[in-house]
């Protein structure tokens, strides 16, 4: 558990674009009051971002993440999420570099505010 900790910090401190520009809009309870963390560990995994109020996790996947062991291995990931209480919603990297606008009206939906 000490390593996810750790690895965590190490993510937080490399984060990428997309990672930056979602925490932007998401940190210091921004977005409508909601606590989000980033780099957030859970059993074996770290979650990009997690609203713990809200059971939600949002993972921004890049390209890598089309490819077919990832696509298994993100499938398994998040059922052990769901399996923990937690929604899990995906952002492509292009989907917070192109259209913001989407995401944002996406997680509203997804937290319960319209």
């Amino acid at each position: 558990m000490k390593q996810n900790v750790e690895l965590a910090r190490k993510l937080r401190k490399n984060s990428t674009p997309q990672e930056r520009t979602m925490w932007n809009m998401l940190r210091n309870h921004q977005f409508y009051g909601l606590e989000f963390k980033r780099q957030y560990p859970i059993g074996d995994y770290i979650v990009d971002f997690i609203c713990r109020e809200k059971k939600l996790v949002v993972e921004i996947d890049g390209g890598q993440h089309n490819e077919d062991l990832n696509i298994r291995a993100d499938s398994v990931r998040t059922q052990y999420l769901n399996n923990k209480g937690y929604k899990v919603i995906r952002f492509w990297n292009s989907d917070i570099d192109n259209n913001i606008e989407s995401v944002y009206k996406e997680l509203m939906r997804e937290c319960g505010i319209e």
